[in-house]
């Protein structure tokens, strides 16, 4: 090999060595962690059969058929029909949507809107001792039965619900924010931030901030597991969306009423969102364990 040769392959030789410890550390955090792999190709697998609902044999999940009621489960009607004849599979399906909507919306909102509560809660004195007297107010009552009133008040939409299920979730959120905030408040790095005459937006976005990210995370995940239950559960006792709306609630509260003749109109919305929820959570303890230094260390 000339010497032109070799320098010229010494830079690939040097981006796969490069390549092998990055590869390495991958293999590793995922081999450390199975839950946030189990959890995630769960969650995956579902957004992908929200997505692709449409091309995976289904028909409209409106279509009514009463010819074709209560059929059990079959080569034509896999998860069978309900009373209306409409056909289960593809309203479980079209009902991914829904949940992942919601799940995935109050998670982002609430941790948003609780960060930003939080941190000025815990940085501002002033402020703490009014806002966290209405956070107060509001984890008095509980999540579901807040959800319930504010639902009350409005019409049933997956906006509505959405907006219902954030306002409920928002006091958790920012009470831990602020718990991170009051830690970090009386670090060495942060007085000696204020005592250089640093601004407090600038303290809080460069060195608040950046740390209470790992906790919200990982609150967020738990937020969007609860946040599909809890429309699952106001759409069940008809004060979530609309019946027309195909949903994992209203799937099975419309079966309930033929649960002994036809049990399978509730156990397919049940076991999906049971997966969903599971795979939500799963992930949520993985990253608990990834991000927390002292569980790294045990393992």
């Amino acid at each position: 090999m000339s010497p032109d040769t070799a320098v010229a392959a010494a830079p690939a030789a040097v981006e796969v060595f490069a390549e092998e410890p990055r590869r390495g550390r991958v293999r590793t955090f995922l081999r450390r962690h199975p839950s946030i792999v189990l959890g995630g190709a769960i969650l995956a697998l579902m957004v992908a059969i929200a997505i692709l609902a449409p091309y995976l044999w289904t028909t409209d999940p409106q279509a009514l058929a009463p010819r074709l009621r209560v059929r059990p489960p079959s080569a034509e009607f896999w998860f069978g029909t309900d009373m209306l004849g409409r056909d289960i599979y593809s309203r479980v399906l079209y009902g991914t949507r829904v949940s992942l909507i919601v799940g995935f919306s109050v998670a982002l909102l609430a941790s948003l809107a609780g960060l930003a509560i939080g941190l000025i809660s815990g940085f501002i004195r002033l402020a703490d001792g009014i806002i966290m007297r209405v956070m107060d107010g509001l984890m008095s009552i509980p999540p579901i039965l807040l959800a319930i009133a504010l639902m009350a008040a409005t019409r049933g939409s997956v906006e509505n619900v959405i907006i219902a299920i954030t306002i409920a979730e928002i006091p958790r959120v920012s009470r831990l924010v602020r718990g991170v905030v009051l830690s970090l408040r009386e670090q060495p790095y942060v007085e000696a931030a204020i005592a250089a005459g640093t601004t407090t937006p600038r303290i809080i976005i460069r060195h608040i901030l950046p740390n209470t990210l790992a906790p919200l995370t990982v609150q967020a995940t738990y937020i969007c597991a609860s946040a599909m239950i809890t429309e699952a559960i106001l759409s069940f006792i008809g004060a979530g969306t609309p019946p027309i709306i195909p949903s994992w609630g209203n799937i099975m509260a419309e079966g309930r009423a033929l649960w002994q003749v036809a049990p399978y109109i509730v156990f397919f919305p049940a076991v999906f969102l049971s997966l969903t929820v599971l795979s939500v959570n799963l992930l949520g303890d993985g990253l608990r364990d990834a991000l927390d230094p002292r569980m790294a260390k045990r393992v």
